[in-house]
C-alpha cells in the first residue's frame, strides 16, 4: 500500500457541497481537528501522533498547517485524510468525534464585507464586496514610464519624473480606496491586497488611510495580472476558494 496525495481547489459552492457529502460519510472512527493560524508546531505534531495519523503524513500535514495564514481543518478516517485550508481564519482549536463540518460551514456561509485593493504600476482596481458580489468598484490605469537604461544627468531627470508619476498614481489609488472603503471602515471584515509585494508596500507607505487601516488582512494575491474589472472578479472568487489536500492509501 502506498500513500497518494491529491490537491484540490474548490469554490465556495463546491466546498459547501463537499462538506455536505463528507458529513454523510461520518462514522464513529472518524475525527475532525480544527487548528487556528500560527499553531504551536510541537503541540500539533503531538496531536497528530495521538490521533493515530500515519507517520509519513505528519510532516506534510503539519507543514501545510504551519504555513497557512488561516489555519486549517483535518478530517480523518481509515479511508482518507482531508486537510482543508479555509479562506477565512479558524478561530478556535477543537477536536470532534466524527466529521464535524458545522464550524467550517458557518465560516463559508457568512457574507463577509471585504475590501479588495489590486495594484500594479500600470493599473489598479479597488472593490467593496459583500460575499461574492462586488458592491462598488473603480478601476484605472497609470501613465508611468519604464526605467531609463542609460546613465548621465538625463537619466537622473528621467528617474525624478518617473518618481513623480508613481507618486501621483499612488495618490489616485489611495483616493479611490478611501472613496469606496472609508465609509464602511468600521464594518469591514477583511481586506485583501493583490499585485507585486513591493508595489503593495509602497502604496501602504504613501497612503495614510490604508497604512492605518486596522481591518484584518487575508493573504495577498501576488500573482494577479494587470488589474481590471474582470481581474477584480477573479480575485474575489479566489478569496472565497478553499484548498483541500486529500490523502489516501492505494495499492
Amino acid at each position: 500500500m502506498a500513500l497518494t496525495f491529491h490537491k484540490h481547489t474548490f469554490s465556495r459552492r463546491k466546498m459547501l457541497d463537499f462538506l455536505s457529502q463528507l458529513e454523510e460519510h461520518s462514522s464513529d472512527s472518524s475525527l475532525t481537528f480544527y487548528i487556528p493560524p500560527r499553531p504551536n508546531h510541537i503541540k500539533i505534531t503531538k496531536s497528530l501522533r495521538e490521533l493515530s495519523m500515519p507517520a509519513e503524513t505528519r510532516p506534510e500535514i503539519s507543514g501545510i498547517i504551519d504555513h497557512s495564514h488561516t489555519g486549517g481543518v483535518i478530517f480523518w478516517s481509515d479511508e482518507a485524510i482531508y486537510v482543508v485550508l479555509s479562506p477565512f481564519p479558524i478561530t478556535e482549536e477543537s477536536i470532534f468525534e466524527g466529521y464535524s463540518t458545522q464550524p467550517l460551514q458557518s465560516l463559508l456561509t457568512k457574507d463577509y464585507l471585504i475590501g479588495i485593493v489590486l495594484v500594479r504600476l500600470e493599473a489598479y482596481a479597488v472593490g467593496l464586496c459583500r460575499g461574492e458580489i462586488i458592491v462598488s468598484s473603480k478601476v484605472g490605469t497609470g501613465n508611468i514610464h519604464g526605467r531609463h537604461k542609460k546613465g548621465g544627468s538625463s537619466a537622473h531627470r528621467f528617474e525624478r519624473h518617473r518618481d513623480k508619476q508613481i507618486e501621483y498614481f499612488f495618490t489616485r489609488v489611495c483616493q479611490r480606496a478611501r472613496e469606496h472603503l472609508e465609509p464602511h471602515e468600521e464594518s469591514l471584515d477583511y481586506l485583501v491586497y493583490g499585485g507585486a509585494r513591493t508595489t503593495i508596500r509602497e502604496l501602504q507607505k504613501q497612503c495614510n488611510f490604508l497604512g492605518k487601516l486596522n481591518t484584518p488582512t487575508l493573504p495577498s494575491l501576488l500573482d494577479i495580472p494587470k488589474p481590471c474589472q474582470s481581474v477584480l472578479k477573479t480575485a474575489l472568487n479566489r478569496v472565497w476558494s478553499s484548498k483541500v489536500l486529500e490523502i489516501r492509501e492505494e495499492e
